[in-house]
């Protein structure tokens, strides 16, 4: 006598409920970030501002990173433009000025290019590669690596501010996507 054949069902979870327990860990992380803030004293205001300008600096030296990108490769400017404009957001909504990440003037300008050379150290703006291709994966690897910082840093600060490093940790990872996408 043959076994009836069972419906094939997939194995592994299914997309729906990986999303659903990635937004309620999200949710998590922001509250008890919120809630362990509120059990100390002083201290935890005082990492809270020093984690917002870290997250401030961190930005302000990809967008230079960015410019200096821009400047040694106009092909990629109308590719790049728009990422570093939201780097510079990025940089605006954690405390930082527009002026000390270069913003204020328009990428590729000789004014911005200038800005990001004097404010920028020798270690926050590394030399751009030769070839477009590399000058994309540097930028990507740097994206990269700052939203896995921002990830694990968001475990440590108060609800608001876990919820903005979170945030943008997902736009830099996205931000990676679209600088690798046209790699392949």
């Amino acid at each position: 006598m043959p076994y009836p054949l069972l419906p094939r069902t997939p194995s592994g979870p299914r997309r729906r409920s990986l999303l659903a327990s990635a937004a309620g860990a999200f949710v998590l992380v922001g509250c008890s970030a919120h809630e362990s803030s509120t059990d100390t004293t002083g201290g935890s205001p005082s990492a809270a501002d020093r984690a917002r300008a870290r997250a401030a600096r961190d930005s302000g030296a990809l967008a230079e990173r960015y410019a200096a990108v821009i400047t040694a490769h106009p092909a990629l400017a109308e590719r790049l433009r728009p990422l570093r404009a939201e780097v510079v957001r990025h940089a605006e909504a954690f405390g930082g000025t527009s002026g000390a990440s270069g913003a204020a003037a328009p990428a590729g300008s000789p004014s911005a290019s200038a800005s990001t050379s004097a404010s920028a150290s020798p270690s926050a703006s590394p030399t751009v590669p030769v070839h477009e291709k590399d000058a994309l994966a540097g930028l990507a690897a740097a994206e990269r690596t700052l939203a896995d910082a921002r990830a694990k840093a968001l475990l440590d600060v108060p609800g608001e501010l876990a919820r903005l490093l979170a945030s943008v940790a997902a736009a830099g990872a996205a931000h990676v996507y679209l600088l690798t996408e046209g790699a392949k």
